[in-house]
């Protein structure tokens, strides 16, 4: 508690106003933003809606980029501890059964990015990175908080929760996802609801057909749909994601599914991978929706991070990677700012902007490549043919080659 009062002490030189940063979401980006805060000597109160601090779902990958900022915020080792080092990257057809594209993930991938490529439970990379915080006595959390109301104070800023309480600080971090209720107040857009349904499952090993146990993230690419498959934990599970393009008006939501609904549109598959659709015993149902993506993030003493700035499709993998992209980048801007949080929240969105639309509209326009069908699927597997390895490191560079010591450049 002394070492909590004492960085809550810290003031910066553009204010009088004393208190933590107030931190809003508790998922990887929020908890990856208040380690960042506590490193860089601030005070931090961290909130979330749910009643325990956790994630759910199942598997995320993490590419070169994740690996070297989680290493930047301390949380590496431990994110590789647990983490599945795939050898491929493969895309294959769902209509023959025919490979597409395969990119070695190996020795050369390694040293030509600096970081290996790997998946991981979402419980175990959010894990990690909670223990880096716990051992940071200048964070303290509030779980079963929902925040009602954001108010944009001249010294500071103050939250009023779901009972009324008014939690004030010294600045604000929306990280509190696709429904930020930071996000609008700051900025008033709406989510862009996709029609794309994700479901989500993760089955064990001895019920993952013999011939798919492959130690690689394989997508099986087909008409307005896909399938994902990759090793969990060690290899003793498999993480298996179905998308579609739904025949239904959505609402961006999360429930339990159906397995009936997922086989009604995976018609003219091939007997491979639609094999997968009879292996979990239970589904989730993401309705995905995204954002447009904005000009700006924030203003005075507030801004946004992760999904609540840049919510994203899922089709580049790289959600979670730009949250903690995002935390390291603006610990360095709080560096090179000396503290100043103003000046260090506009450098941080100068930065991270055009990088994560970047990545939002690439991710669209791979969803589009994977679910082509009739002449625009035969276009989409001869544009991948012949492609070597070092071709493909290429396209990604952009992507992958982010670090923490180019991050501001």
């Amino acid at each position: 508690m002394y070492a909590y009062e004492l960085a809550k002490c810290r003031m910066t030189s553009d204010t009088t106003f004393q208190g933590p940063v107030l931190v809003v979401g508790a998922g990887i980006g929020g908890m990856a933003a208040a380690l960042a805060l506590a490193q860089s000597g601030f005070a931090v109160d961290l909130f979330e809606q749910a009643a325990q601090i956790g994630e759910i779902g199942a598997g995320i990958q993490l590419g070169p980029n994740a690996f070297a900022a989680a290493d930047a915020l301390g949380c590496g080792p431990r994110a590789r501890a647990l983490a599945v080092y795939n050898e491929e990257l493969v895309m294959m057809d769902a209509v023959d059964g025919a490979e597409v594209a395969r990119m070695p993930v190996g020795e050369d991938f390694r040293q030509r990015f600096g970081n290996p490529y790997a998946v991981i439970h979402r419980a175990d990379i959010h894990q990690a990175i909670y223990e880096a915080v716990r051992n940071q006595p200048g964070v303290r959390l509030h779980p079963g908080t929902r925040v009602a109301r954001v108010e944009l104070e001249d010294a500071g800023v103050a939250l009023i929760d779901g009972e009324g309480r008014s939690h004030r600080g010294l600045a604000l971090i929306g990280a509190d996802g696709v429904r930020s209720v930071v996000r609008e107040r700051l900025l008033g857009d709406a989510p862009r609801v996709s029609g794309h349904v994700v479901y989500r499952a993760v089955v064990p090993r001895e019920d993952m057909p013999p011939d798919l146990r492959w130690n690689a993230a394989a997508l099986w690419a087909g008409p307005d749909c896909h399938l994902v498959h990759y090793p969990l934990r060690g290899g003793e599970q498999y993480n298996l994601v179905v998308t579609f393009h739904s025949r239904e008006p959505e609402e961006w939501s999360v429930r339990e599914g159906s397995r009936d609904e997922v086989l009604s549109y995976f018609q003219g598959i091939a007997a491979r991978p639609r094999q997968l659709l009879d292996k979990p015993t239970s589904w989730r149902r993401w309705a995905t929706a995204d954002r447009h993506p904005a000009a700006r993030w924030g203003e005075g003493r507030a801004t946004l991070l992760g999904d609540a700035a840049h919510p994203m499709l899922q089709y580049l993998a790289q959600g979670a990677c730009m949250a903690l992209e995002d935390a390291v980048t603006l610990r360095e801007a709080l560096r090179v700012s000396d503290g100043q949080l103003e000046a260090a929240f506009r450098l941080y969105e100068d930065k991270r902007i055009v990088r994560t639309a970047r990545v939002v509209l690439s991710a669209r326009e791979m969803g589009r490549l994977y679910h082509a069908k009739g002449v625009e699927r035969l276009v989409r597997n001869a544009l991948f043919k012949g492609r070597t390895p070092h071709q493909y490191y290429d396209r990604v560079e952009w992507l992958y080659g982010w670090t923490v010591g180019n991050c501001l450049d």
